[in-house]
């Protein structure tokens, strides 16, 4: 049976599922709106396009790393409220995204979407997503994903606050035991705690250090005290102030948070444990997700959302 626009538009308004949906849907019905609706339903996208435009900025972020400690992914999912955030189903497939990710071989998210959901084959990983918000009943986003591999060495892993941030840490080493995996769990429970921008200051690029010196420049004129003062010395004050700077926003120049003395970094704490365990040991890169990081979040009433939603 041939599919018309009219049908597509019916079944769009009966499920709120997408066109080319819709169509698919039909055609592999043979044109029959109830097997179609069924159809829609059976693959969880019957009503996910009428929730596609709320926004998801709560969510979850997880890290999988491979049996081998070589190879990890952190992923961050959305959904619109915390609640859902912590929901137990919803935390369980954000674990099975991860994994299927540590697995695959793609780099993009467009990649991921189109490949097959790993766990039910006969659904791709967007339709999966589908079908979890329709389950669920809030929009749901895989928002961004990023993978970190190490030849010799491992990666060490963290999660903060049940999900709301992730840090994955990539340590070259060529001893692996318990004491070094531990340290590379302190250096990543560092990056969650300050948030840095880099991992070494070799890594900031010039167009940061020129804004910073713009600004910095602009700070000292606009100040009294300073603004006289010999350009030589103007100078100096500001060379001072970057390198200030880069200890705070470079992971390894950071002060390392439980140093006794309150003053060895992190870069010197690495390599005393390297040295306390014979090993040739460096942390080379690090990644760090928030939770909702960039994302404008909606703003609600609940009491005024559920007295909606029960007709009052």
């Amino acid at each position: 049976m041939a599919v018309t626009a009219a049908m597509v538009k019916e079944l769009r308004e009966m499920t709120g599922a997408g066109m080319m949906d819709c169509k698919k849907a039909l055609a592999e019905t043979d044109g029959d709106m109830d097997k179609a609706v069924d159809f829609l339903r059976e693959k969880g996208l019957a009503g996910a396009e009428k929730k596609a435009g709320r926004i998801a900025a709560e969510g979850i972020v997880k890290t999988a790393v491979c049996s081998c400690g070589k190879k990890a992914v952190v992923v961050e999912v959305n959904a619109e409220t915390d609640f859902v955030a912590k929901n137990e189903k919803f935390q369980n497939y954000v674990a099975e995204v991860a994994d299927q990710l540590l697995n695959s071989d793609v780099n993009t998210m467009d990649e991921f979407l189109e490949e097959k959901w790993s766990l039910d084959p006969a659904m791709t990983v967007k339709e999966k997503l589908s079908s979890m918000i329709s389950i669920i009943g809030e929009n749901m986003n895989i928002r961004r994903f990023q993978k970190l591999e190490v030849e010799n060495g491992f990666i060490a892993s963290y999660i903060h606050a049940g999900g709301k941030i992730g840090v994955l840490v990539k340590v070259e080493s060529d001893v692996v035991n318990d004491e070094l995996q531990e340290m590379g769990k302190n250096v990543c429970m560092q990056a969650a705690a300050l948030h840095p921008q880099f991992c070494a200051n070799t890594e900031v690029p010039a167009d940061f250090i020129e804004k910073e010196t713009e600004i910095l420049k602009a700070q000292i004129e606009n100040d009294p005290k300073e603004a006289g003062k010999p350009e030589q010395v103007k100078m100096g004050m500001i060379k001072g102030r970057i390198q200030k700077e880069l200890k705070e926003v470079c992971l390894l120049d950071q002060v390392y948070v439980k140093a006794e003395d309150g003053k060895q970094s992190v870069s010197q704490y690495v390599a005393e444990v390297a040295k306390k365990n014979g090993a040739n040991a460096k942390v080379t890169a690090f990644l760090r997700f928030e939770t909702g990081e960039g994302l404008q979040k909606k703003e609600e009433d609940f009491a005024a959302e559920v007295a909606k939603q029960m007709g009052k």
